[in-house]
């Protein structure tokens, strides 16, 4: 299997409001693939059709290899699928939760499973409605990797936990994938963990799929730039954004970096230049303000 996930000219609407368009995606593999975007992007919207819950307009998707709309009870058992909302049967306790979702998967490992309790450290004797939200996301979490899936699909899996919750559900997800080779795709807003996790970054704005670029190769080509001139701020070429003046000169961020690349803006300012880096939240802030995808 080249792709775990591929679409292709993907569309989706509710009703006249549309969702997602011609959204052309892969993820490979043992990788982890993080999807940005605002509130209402259609991240959401597309993890449901990737997971088959939802059916798309036009386009197509695979997903491990099926067509989404045609997964099987045998493929679901490849697939863990965790959302922030997600219901649970909030009347049995943690203990019983686990007994009644252990026959429902043929490859539900029961020492992965207590490995996985005394990792993320779940209150099972207390009945899950009494969980708190970091709780009822662990326990949700379990429940999607104790048979060893493929494939997780998590939608702000982070969101709103505290800090003690929010470092065992990744490194529970660290462990288990690095061991297993598994595929996540992940919906979130907690750009320090993406930055963390994500080996690709997956940009979703007004439903389009605006970047879809490893890591490493848009924080490779992202600059802060700032020229010590008094000079008028010049016509900004289509790599820049968010040219501005600041004390001493002015600054603007560079999307297509490269030593070659600073040379030259060297010589065509003729004064001190400064280049920093920039942090993954620094880079999908001036994206999203501006609107467009400079440089491809």
């Amino acid at each position: 299997m080249n792709h775990v996930i591929e679409t292709r000219d993907l569309s989706f609407a509710y009703g006249r409001q549309r969702v997602l368009h011609g959204i052309n995606l892969t993820v490979a593999p043992g990788s982890f693939y993080a999807l940005l975007g605002r509130n209402g992007a259609g991240k959401t919207t597309l993890l449901k059709i990737l997971a088959g819950l939802l059916v798309p307009r036009q386009g197509s998707t695979n997903t491990l290899g099926r067509d989404s709309r045609r997964l099987q009870p045998e493929d679901w058992t490849a697939i863990g699928y965790v959302s922030e909302s997600q219901p649970l049967y909030d009347w049995l306790t943690g203990e019983e939760l686990i007994a009644f979702t252990r026959p429902l998967y043929p490859n539900w490992d029961e020492a992965f499973c207590d490995k996985l309790l005394k990792r993320l450290q779940l209150p099972l004797r207390r009945k899950v409605r009494s969980y708190s939200k970091g709780e009822r996301m662990k326990m949700t979490l379990l429940l999607a990797m104790a048979f060893h899936p493929k494939l997780l699909l998590l939608d702000e899996p982070f969101s709103g936990l505290d800090v003690l919750a929010k470092e065992q559900l990744i490194s529970c997800l660290l462990e288990a994938t690095d061991q297993e080779q598994w595929s996540v795709v992940f919906a979130s807003h907690d750009l320090m963990e993406v930055e963390r996790l994500a080996d690709v970054i997956g940009l979703i704005d007004d439903g389009e799929l605006k970047i879809s670029e490893p890591l490493e190769s848009l924080q490779g080509r992202f600059r802060k730039i700032e020229v010590f001139s008094l000079g008028a701020v010049p016509v900004i070429d289509s790599s820049m954004l968010q040219a501005a003046r600041v004390e001493n000169g002015f600054s603007f961020i560079e999307t297509a970096y490269s030593p070659a690349r600073e040379l030259e803006l060297q010589q065509r300012f003729g004064a001190r230049i400064e280049v920093t880096p920039l942090a993954l939240r620094d880079i999908v802030l001036a994206l999203l303000t501006a609107g467009v995808v400079p440089y491809e």
